[in-house]
Order: C-alpha cells, then sequence, then structure tokens
C-alpha cells in the first residue's frame, strides 16, 4: 500500500491513496482533496454521484489507520470552492479526529479560515521545517526542499499493446516533490520528466519507481 523512499535525507512513506507520511516529522501530508467538488458540479447541472465525496473520507480513515500520525496537514485546496453542503460532513468528520491538523491555504481554498480555526483547524501559508518547506504551489528554490501539490502530476504510460494510460504520481526534483491530487474527482496534469526526476506511480493498491 505504500513505498519506503529516502529524500532529501528524510523518510517518507508513498502512500497509494496520494497521501505520504513523513516519518521524522510523524506527519501525513496530503493535498488537492476538492471536497464539495462533486456538489459544485451538481449545483451546475452535471449527473455527478452524490456519494463521491464518501470516498474521500474512506480514505482519510484509511491513511490515518494505516499511519497512526501525530499530525495531518493538508498542503492546500482541501476544498474546491465556497462553503456548501459538504462543510456539514466535514465538520462531523473533523470533531471525530484526534489527530492535530493543520491547512496549507490553496488557490480553491475560499472559505474563511475563522471556520476552520473553529474547528481546531490551524490554517496557514506555508509550513518550514528546517530546509523542507511546504506549500501548495511548487517552487523550486536553492537551498530549500520543497513539497507541495497544486499539479495533480500524472505520467503516461504505454502497454504492450500500445494501450495508454495516464497514471497519477509522486513527481520529485532536485527541488522537492509534488504530491499527487488525494481526491478521486479531479483532473491529473501529464507530466515531462527529465533525467534526474524519480517518479513514483500509484497503481491500484501500491506505489512502484518508475526506472
Amino acid at each position: 500500500m505504500s513505498l519506503k523512499v529516502k529524500l532529501h535525507n528524510q523518510t517518507f512513506y508513498l502512500h497509494a491513496t496520494g497521501a505520504c507520511y513523513w516519518e521524522e516529522q510523524d506527519v501525513v501530508l496530503l493535498a488537492d482533496v476538492h471536497l464539495g467538488k462533486s456538489a459544485h458540479f451538481r449545483k451546475h447541472g452535471m449527473a455527478v454521484p452524490s456519494q463521491a465525496d464518501d470516498f474521500e473520507y474512506d480514505k482519510l480513515n484509511a491513511v490515518i489507520a494505516d499511519f497512526e500520525p501525530s499530525r495531518l496537514w493538508f498542503l492546500g485546496d482541501l476544498f474546491h470552492s465556497y462553503k456548501n453542503a459538504e462543510w456539514h460532513f466535514f465538520e462531523q468528520w473533523s470533531r471525530m479526529q484526534t489527530v492535530e491538523i493543520s491547512l496549507v491555504m490553496g488557490n480553491h481554498d475560499l472559505i474563511s479560515s475563522n471556520y476552520f480555526n473553529m474547528l481546531g483547524i490551524k490554517t496557514i501559508q506555508h509550513i518550514q521545517m528546517g530546509d523542507v518547506l511546504l506549500t501548495h504551489h511548487p517552487l523550486e528554490k536553492d537551498g530549500i526542499f520543497n513539497i507541495a501539490g497544486h499539479i495533480h502530476p500524472s505520467v503516461k504510460l504505454t502497454g504492450v499493446g500500445r494501450q495508454r494510460l495516464k497514471m497519477p504520481c509522486f513527481f520529485c526534483t532536485d527541488y522537492g516533490m509534488i504530491l499527487p491530487a488525494f481526491g478521486d474527482f479531479t483532473g491529473t496534469y501529464a507530466m515531462k520528466p527529465q533525467k534526474g526526476n524519480r517518479i513514483f506511480v500509484c497503481v491500484e493498491n501500491e506505489v512502484l519507481e518508475l526506472s
């Protein structure tokens, strides 16, 4: 379900859901859940199953159960848009958690910080732990290892029968790591790997590094 890797002299467990457990900090990192996106689309007439967001809570619970972290940090775009009916379910879920939760604000995080703060969730613009910088938008900065989201990275794979698949991935460069979107109801952006990049693909219930 997860793959242990060493990056920037730190230990990370890359989870098949797109979450990442940082062992030295005892924290789960994940990005781009986009809760409420299905409700947002239904409001505009698109036929989207009402259960679409339920899977995200199942995945969140599974990740917390797997790693039992002391902290959970969302790296932006926790919600897709303004407050809607989905907030009620998130409020219920968050009140049941014992893990410390923080949200690095992303471009889609339009809900007032006050609502999160009332749930005991810290809202911040970035988190820096030594020379590791956690943001929503990826950064390239000398001397800094950046962990971010926003891009929804994926890679295109070609099978034996020339079938083509686009798979979500953890995309690592000399500057940092971009996490795949945690939310199922999101698109992806096909990356163009360069020499020296490390690509970890989420395939069904495991994470594999591409050679």
